[in-house]
């Protein structure tokens, strides 16, 4: 089962994850998240567990305890949806702001 956790501490690193996790079952893997220009934590991440009942309990038990000093948020992951340019709200690619001339 892949789980998202979000609001983590810029602190937080996919080893402490992995630690975390391992407490309720074998993680497969663990990863936070990071920004590719600025190379720091964007305060989410994931953990895949294969067996569902523990991954489901560590859910359970995690969701709203914390974690290097922040509240942390714990979900299954949802699939990620692709994006096309019909759901955009400005086709123009200035992030749907004007500007005054």
């Amino acid at each position: 089962m892949n789980i998202f956790v979000s609001s983590l501490s810029y602190n937080t690193t996919s080893e402490g994850l992995t630690q975390l996790f391992s407490e309720y079952g074998e993680v497969t893997s663990a990863n936070v998240i990071m920004d590719k220009f600025t190379g720091r934590s964007r305060g989410f991440g994931f953990v895949e567990m294969p067996d569902s009942a523990a991954a489901q309990k560590a859910i359970d038990e995690l969701n709203g305890t914390e974690l290097d000093g922040k509240t942390i948020n714990v979900n299954v992951a949802r699939p990620r949806t692709e994006r096309s340019d019909d759901n955009r709200s400005n086709r123009n690619g200035n992030g749907g702001g004007y500007r005054r001339y």
